[in-house]
């Protein structure tokens, strides 16, 4: 465990851009095997998400360690963590600073990850089951909050016990399309720096029911599927998140528009990718078309058969346990521009989301992608009213 823990924080936290040498050194020295359901031990050092259960995920070690060098820990800050989840973040966080105070508002994971940070020692994380986002106000106020779900606003209360000149860490945005922020107290106001778009899982309660913008499952589709949209204000991809190794390459050649997006890697087992997710419901769309436009140079499989470029389509139920995957490809050795298309593929009907992912997963040379597509289909292959191709 130890050996792999390494390889990860060398491939996947350090490769990607985490230099803080402390931040780095609570990843090698925190146990992620022991914040992992027993089944999936054997992946508690891969860069994924893990359902946990309770309709909830573990993220993954980039985003924890990257949130963690964003919060700009200090040995005297005193720290808010809203959903503790696995109990994962808390724990990076503990060597870090001089306290954490972590709220998760599902009771079951919040007393199995008392257990486990008790169990492993972690004596200055204090941890509480309750709504958080109403804070912790009898321990107010904090140096800095850590949001490790996704509101669609920051809660007002977090604001009012965030120390002036405090910072927070949050995503914000709708279900499936958010940007890590951080933002700093001002006169008592939030100041927001954006960082990066990313994916967390929304929290359970009150907030969460109210939010104004919902996805439409029944209408599956993806944001800027030929990349024509460009960047950000994060000079990221829009629509898309975790990319890695990849840049927007802007050519007359490009199979849709003027825009194509290529990763390359040199060393096998290097991420290089970007994902998008969506709402889908399976009880409402039945089969779908999958396809991409895709090149390749000099593209090898990396130190194992699966790793290989392919743009994927992975189906998750409600509690987002993974039902099943397809792939476009792979596409090895040198290629010119080819269509890559899945018809008919079934949506189980337990689905309620989908992860579309595009890249290298480990292979080497270089890979590229246009105009990656998902259409709602029925049984005789035509598209589903209100779509268009």
């Amino acid at each position: 465990m130890e050996a792999a823990r390494h390889r990860m924080v060398e491939s996947a936290i350090r490769g990607a851009g985490v230099t803080d040498e402390a931040v780095l050194r609570s990843m090698r020295t925190t146990e992620r095997h022991e914040f992992v359901p027993d089944e999936l031990r054997d992946r508690a050092y891969v860069d994924a998400g893990l359902p946990i259960g309770e309709g909830q995920t573990i993220s993954s070690p980039f985003i924890v360690a990257y949130m963690t060098q964003a919060l700009e820990p200090r040995a005297t800050d005193r720290v808010l963590e809203i959903g503790t989840g696995s109990g994962y973040q808390a724990a990076v966080l503990s060597p870090l600073v001089q306290d954490v105070y972590s709220i998760e508002i599902v009771e079951p994971l919040g007393k199995r990850a008392a257990e486990v940070l008790g169990r492993l020692g972690y004596d200055n994380v204090h941890t509480k089951v309750g709504d958080g986002y109403l804070g912790w106000e009898e321990h107010a106020p904090f140096d800095k909050i850590v949001v490790t779900c996704s509101p669609e606003n920051v809660p007002a209360p977090l604001v009012e016990q965030l120390a002036e000149g405090g910072m927070v860490v949050i995503p914000v945005g709708e279900r499936h399309q958010q940007v890590l922020f951080r933002m700093v107290k001002k006169d008592g106001a939030l100041v927001a720096t954006p960082l990066r778009p990313t994916l967390f899982v929304p929290m359970t309660g009150a907030a969460e029911e109210r939010r104004r913008v919902l996805p439409d499952a029944a209408r599956p589709a993806l944001l800027n599927p030929d990349f024509e949209d460009g960047v950000d204000e994060t000079l990221n991809l829009r629509g898309w998140y975790y990319q890695r190794r990849m840049r927007l390459v802007e050519s007359a050649d490009a199979p849709s528009g003027q825009r194509y997006v290529e990763f390359s890697s040199d060393a096998p087992g290097q991420p290089a990718h970007a994902m998008q997710a969506l709402a889908i419901d399976g009880r409402e769309v039945s089969r779908l078309d999958f396809r991409a436009m895709m090149a390749s140079t000099g593209a090898r499989e990396g130190a194992h058969r699966e790793e290989v470029p392919t743009a994927g389509l992975t189906f998750y139920d409600g509690d987002r346990v993974p039902l099943d995957t397809v792939t476009l490809g792979p596409m090895l050795g040198t290629n010119d521009w080819q269509e890559r298309v899945r018809h008919h593929i079934h949506v189980p009907t337990e689905a309620r989301e989908a992860i579309v992912r595009i890249g290298l997963f480990g292979a080497t040379g270089t890979v590229s992608f246009d105009d990656v597509q998902l259409f709602p289909v029925d049984a005789a292959g035509r598209l589903l009213p209100g779509f268009r191709d």
